[in-house]
């Protein structure tokens, strides 16, 4: 059975190509693959969770380079930014996901993507973030990678790290 999803979605600025319900879809599919993935092979540096409560805000260059450089000290907009709380005692993992929508845009239009295919993939890259994944170790990175290729792929998305 899949945790209980508590999703705040919030717009800094509009996005009709993103509509809520499917962002919620893909925040579910992701927040299923990884309970999923950790009742098939617990790790003790990944937490179990029993509930998630994310918030996911979309927001404008000038927003995304101000929480980039606030809280990375990097002064430029990234595509996605994600801060993670935790999983409390009781089994909540918490977060809040940060897409920029003008990078986002731009990175698909480079990379030959759909806007939907990459915003799915930040998407899920940002909500692995929230619940403990990270690509800082090699071994982490495939790990990551793996699991947001399996999403995505049951998705209809194609591989996003494959070569074009």
């Amino acid at each position: 059975m899949s945790p209980e999803v508590s999703l705040t979605i919030q717009y800094g600025q509009p996005a009709p190509e993103l509509p809520r319900w499917r962002l919620r879809r893909w925040v579910q599919r992701a927040v299923a693959a990884v309970a999923q993935a950790r009742q098939a092979t617990p790790d003790a540096a990944l937490p179990a969770f029993s509930a998630v409560e994310l918030t996911l805000r979309l927001v404008d260059e000038a927003e995304g380079r101000q929480l980039n450089h606030a809280f990375r000290e990097r002064d430029y907009a990234t595509n996605v930014l994600t801060f993670e709380y935790g999983t409390d005692p009781d089994g909540t993992a918490r977060g809040d996901v940060v897409l920029c929508l003008p990078v986002l845009h731009r990175e698909a239009a480079d990379q030959h993507k759909t806007v939907q295919a990459h915003a799915a993939h930040l998407t899920i890259h940002g909500v692995l973030h929230a619940l403990g994944y990270d690509h800082i170790e090699a071994d982490q990175a495939v790990a990551m990678e793996a699991l947001e290729v399996q999403i995505l792929h049951t998705m209809g998305i194609d591989n996003p790290y494959s070569p074009e």
